[in-house]
């Protein structure tokens, strides 16, 4: 049975940081690319960052290129994502999943970029 659990989530000042983990089961970790998706509130769920099963090569969304580091620890199964310079349009649910035919999605893990002055548009 494949799994992802997705953990590191929170609540988080624009400009802060936080590191997300993921570790998987089920199938073979070392021979799979891996990839972080997004899901923000009424939009699509986007591919935000991706690492090669050998973790040599590397891809990022342009919203992520500079601020987001993914990396891989294959002896321990486990993904992670590395995000400074939070911006409150970071804010979304946040998923591991292969990066090629991605499927069996996990529950994901919250980040939230809140902070005094953050704007938020109220539907009318």
């Amino acid at each position: 049975q494949v799994v992802f659990v997705e953990s590191g989530g929170g609540l988080v000042q624009p400009g802060g940081s936080l590191k997300l983990s993921c570790t998987a089961s089920g199938f073979t970790f070392d021979a799979v690319g891996l990839s972080w998706y997004r899901q923000a509130p009424g939009k699509e769920r986007e591919m935000v960052a991706s690492i090669s099963n050998g973790g040599f090569s590397t891809n990022y969304a342009d919203s992520a290129k500079g601020r987001f580091t993914i990396s891989r620890e294959n002896a321990k199964r486990t993904l992670y994502l590395q995000m400074n310079s939070l911006k409150p349009m970071d804010t979304a649910v946040y998923f591991c999943n292969w990066s090629n035919n991605p499927d069996f999605w996990g529950r994901g893990t919250q980040v939230t970029v809140w902070g005094q002055g953050t704007q938020v548009a109220v539907p009318e």
